[in-house]
């Protein structure tokens, strides 16, 4: 069983749990454990038992955030040590990036990190999707590892003599690295958590700035690629904002985006092909749901644009599938 280690900031602990969450199936097969500072019993001093851990991590997920980077901790020391022992051969070091921050020039910024083409996991439309993709990785890695070692105990091949090999963490490990008695637990001590109104609300007006900020710039790229096409982008207050694309001067797409209210404390996000729709007036809503670990959008499915209507959607996959109903009349 190869053992897991988190290196990340306390401020994405929400995204690293999602990440163990998907890690469920090769830890229930066995393949791997998990351990990151929450694990850390009380009366255990802190800086000896991540130490330890990390020098006897088989896989080393770096979750790579401004956060990170600017933790003095999990920079200097963690990551650091992390990349010795990867260049030694003793570990597997895999960058995940979670947000979008400057970490190409970074000492990890050489290695091929998860998602996919390095695209953060907050970017991603669906971030269970990019979640998916990283636990693929991790399984690559560790089916990498089991075969290395599966070399380094028979040899290079039936009939060959044993071949000299780098030291791997199989066997550099000595017995002082790993617990005198192994003490059972379940790996399994994910708690469940509780969003206020507060959450809530924090969280549909922040994807709402966001979305305003997408729909902007959206507007001047297209623009900018396609002759006789123009954009506006107008933020009528905190709560509303349009958006229009002509052609030749002429109103081809429009919409208004709005935070609104189902008739009760709930709100939610408000579609309307027309720049002048009344409040209350719609052709999609957004709500905000969450479950134990996580808040998220789903559509109603009033147009079931693009099928997202049962998927769990970021803000970036929420304001994907509004900025698709407005442009869908131009390619069609």
């Amino acid at each position: 069983m190869a053992i897991v280690f988190f290196s990340y900031s306390h401020a994405d602990e929400a995204l690293r749990d999602q990440l163990e969450m998907h890690l469920s199936l090769l830890k229930r097969q066995g393949h791997v454990e998990a351990w990151h500072d929450r694990r850390i019993l009380a009366g255990d001093e802190l800086d000896p038992a991540i130490k330890d851990n990390l020098e006897s991590a088989d896989v080393i997920l770096l979750l790579v955030s401004a956060n990170f980077i600017g933790s003095d901790y999990c920079y200097s020391k963690e990551m650091h040590r992390a990349i010795e022992r990867h260049n030694a051969g003793e570990a597997r070091v895999v960058p995940v990036i979670l947000r979008p921050c400057d970490w190409h020039s970074a000492p990890f910024g050489k290695l091929m990190a998860t998602p996919r083409d390095g695209k953060a996991i907050t970017t991603w439309a669906n971030t269970d999707e990019a979640f998916t993709d990283v636990v693929r990785q991790v399984r690559i890695a560790v089916e990498a590892m089991n075969a290395r070692a599966c070399n380094v105990e028979s040899g290079l091949g039936a009939g060959s003599a044993p071949a000299a090999v780098a030291p791997t963490h199989s066997n550099v490990i000595s017995a002082a690295a790993r617990p005198a008695v192994e003490v059972p637990r379940s790996s399994n001590l994910r708690l469940s958590k509780e969003f206020s109104d507060l959450d809530k609300d924090e969280f549909i007006h922040t994807s709402f700035d966001f979305m305003g900020r997408f729909f902007e710039s959206s507007l001047a790229e297209l623009a900018s690629r396609h002759s006789g096409i123009d954009g506006r982008y107008r933020r009528i207050d905190t709560r509303r904002f349009t958006a229009i694309i002509y052609r030749d001067g002429k109103t081809v797409a429009q919409c208004i985006v709005r935070i609104d209210s189902m008739g009760s404390r709930s709100q939610c996000i408000s579609f309307s092909y027309d720049a002048s729709a009344p409040d209350g007036s719609s052709n999609e809503m957004l709500n905000v749901e969450c479950d134990s670990q996580a808040m998220y959008f789903r559509s109603l499915g009033m147009q079931s644009f693009g099928g997202r209507q049962d998927q769990r959607l970021s803000e970036q996959g929420a304001a994907e599938l509004l900025w698709g109903l407005l442009i869908a009349p131009l390619q069609r």
